[in-house]
């Protein structure tokens, strides 16, 4: 369980990450993604990765709107819940668990915002595969903290082996809307943000952890958008 791990922790991570030599081996994972990826330039790739490039039609009606601004609410939360569980872990705050908790109970939100679409099967599915999402991550820095670089890289490689299985249930799921290719480069870019927002953070990088998040904020919007686009592009009827 997610907080009885995090429990384990003795000291704060800010303090551990003082260690140039530790901060090296969680850093070290960003040689091959590069922090610097403008989000400008990745909310258009992902903007324009629709049926055959061309960017989705903003919503119309009151229906299309309301589920638009609905899946932007869930991934908002998505990435707000987890900047502050990487806060308060870095800090050792006795926050850290009512966040963590709040942070899984979003992915079962977003299961189940896809329920009403493909059924109550995909939707427990897209909740377990994003809940490995986010207990993968934990790993990643339980292994920093310890200095484990060998179990640091295998939690990160499983990361990222998730992320593409998240890609590949959404592109199975709406193959059109949601090619492979975009869904697996969308999710490496959030994994890619994400890494880079940590390690700033629990560096005590501060100034530049904050501009990490608007990044990952910007990105997710847009990541949102393609998949509220593609769903009421797949589903015309459900919205009248």
């Amino acid at each position: 369980m997610l907080i009885a791990k995090l429990k384990r922790r003795a000291t704060p991570l800010a303090a551990i990450f003082g260690a140039s030599a530790l901060l090296a081996t969680f850093t070290a994972v960003f040689v091959n993604h590069p922090a610097a990826v403008a989000a400008t330039t990745t909310t258009t790739a992902v903007s324009a990765a629709h049926d055959h490039g061309n960017p989705p039609p903003p919503p119309k009606g009151n229906q299309q709107i309301a589920f638009h601004d609905a899946m932007r609410k869930l991934w908002e939360d998505h990435v707000t819940w987890t900047r502050l569980a990487i806060v308060t872990f870095a800090d050792g705050s006795a926050g850290f668990n009512a966040t963590a908790t709040r942070l899984l109970q979003n992915q079962t939100d977003i299961g189940d915002a896809i329920k009403p679409f493909y059924g109550d099967a995909a939707g427990n599915q897209l909740s377990s595969l994003l809940h490995d999402h986010i207990t993968i991550a934990v790993e990643i820095l339980q292994a920093a903290k310890a200095g484990d670089t060998a179990a640091f890289n295998e939690a990160k490689d499983r990361w990222y082996a998730n992320a593409n299985d998240i890609a590949d249930f959404l592109s199975t799921a709406n193959p059109r809307f949601w090619p492979d290719d975009v869904m697996r480069e969308a999710m490496k870019t959030h994994l890619d943000q994400t890494l880079t927002e940590a390690a700033d953070e629990l560096g005590g990088n501060y100034t530049a952890s904050v501009d990490d998040y608007e990044a990952v904020h910007t990105h997710i919007l847009a990541m949102a958008d393609l998949l509220s686009s593609g769903i009421i592009r797949q589903f015309p009827q459900k919205f009248h």
